[in-house]
């Protein structure tokens, strides 16, 4: 947006037209004090690197449109990431970057790690298509993958859409070894959703818990957490019985109308957080993130929630691509203390902002969820 000097404050002299759009860039290079900007000071707030965005699209064909919502971990202190890319035919696939800094990508393939297998093609010819597209990848493929790292082994959930008709989440896998060697030798992915439904966000916990691997697919109306003593279970006749309802919550304000889970949950000393995606119901068109904490026992009970967002759609290359106002991480880790969230601007390039994770681990506990319902751990 274009913001007038004069009317945020009528004595301040007429300054020339500057290049940056967000209403805190104007105030800083103009030297207005924080106080006319009228927007409260959040101290749990991500703070964006200044040369984002950090992967933009190429002049490859598989890349060409779009590269945005990756996923991220952490190896020897290398930063590794997969985004999801679109290119000339429209059809999503995975590339991959690394960062030794975490803030500055310092390695990026020239070809695809992954695309969609021939598995999730159309099934039944009779069936009426479906009204779902993200991020202008019309023609299907694999979308906003979430790893995760556990015993060696690179596990990846990711939206397989088929083009038409089916979005569903598969399960897929690539040893650790292989990876950081380039040898990308995937497992044959399996779909663990049912056909016919809409299903997105599902993540895949870092430990076992209680000596289980736990996939969390649900946060709205309730947390749905299912638990596998092996994840071959999943073997695509066996698919997880999920709820995406999402129903608007008028208890809350910024955050009232859930969407889903970013990044894979962290380990705190705390307990599990979960920084996730929403909006406010009135607003239904502008995606802010947040965060909460879920119990260690019992990830199904949340313990605290952020009350305001720590990061909205504010900067340009937030607001201009294929859908403006839309932020969307996959991806986070923690190195030396601090918190790096790798996320999507505008469905288009990919963004880093950070945080020290004490600094929000103490904000969180200040908001302290009340009037929980207890849900049982089913394992």
């Amino acid at each position: 947006m274009k913001t007038n000097i004069a009317e945020l404050e009528t004595k301040k002299p007429k300054t020339k037209k500057l290049k940056k759009t967000t209403v805190r860039s104007v105030l800083q290079k103009t030297g207005i004090k924080k106080k006319v900007a009228k927007k409260k000071k959040i101290e749990a707030e991500l703070k964006r690197a200044p040369h984002n965005p950090i992967i933009e699209p190429r002049p490859y064909s598989w890349e060409s449109k779009a590269t945005f919502n990756p996923s991220a971990f952490t190896d020897n202190d290398k930063v590794h990431l997969i985004y999801r890319a679109i290119g000339d035919n429209d059809s999503s696939v995975l590339g991959y970057a690394a960062s030794s800094d975490g803030y500055t990508v310092d390695e990026r393939l020239p070809y695809f790690i992954y695309r969609r297998s021939n598995n999730f093609s159309r099934p039944d010819l009779s069936a009426s298509p479906i009204d779902y597209i993200s991020g202008g990848g019309w023609n299907g493929g694999c979308e906003d993958p979430r790893v995760t790292l556990l015993d060696d082994v690179v596990y990846m959930l990711y939206t397989a859409f088929d083009g038409w008709g089916s979005v569903r989440i598969a399960l897929t896998s690539i040893k650790l070894d292989d990876l950081k060697n380039k040898k990308w030798n995937w497992k044959a992915p399996v779909l663990i959703s049912p056909l016919g439904e809409i299903h997105k966000n599902w993540v895949l916990f870092p430990e076992k818990i209680k000596g289980k691997f736990a996939i969390l697919h649900s946060f709205a109306p309730k947390i749905l957490i299912d638990y596998f003593n092996n994840l071959d279970e999943l073997d695509g006749k066996k698919f997880i019985k999920s709820n995406n309802a999402r129903p608007v919550d008028l208890s809350r304000t910024w955050d009232s109308w859930f969407r889903g889970v970013g990044p894979s949950p962290i380990k705190t000393d705390i307990g599990w957080l979960i920084l996730y995606h929403a909006m406010d119901h009135k607003n239904p068109d502008r995606y802010r993130m947040g965060a909460m904490i879920l119990d260690f026992k019992d990830p199904t009970k949340i313990l605290y929630r952020s009350q305001n967002p720590i990061l909205e759609p504010e900067e340009y290359y937030e607001n201009n691509g294929y859908k403006w106002g839309v932020i969307y991480s996959c991806g986070a880790v923690v190195r030396g203390g601090t918190l790096f969230v790798y996320y999507g601007g505008a469905d288009k390039v990919v963004g880093v902002a950070t945080i020290k994770l004490a600094t929000l681990l103490d904000d969180l506990k200040k908001h302290k969820v009340v009037k929980l319902k207890k849900q049982a751990l089913k394992i």
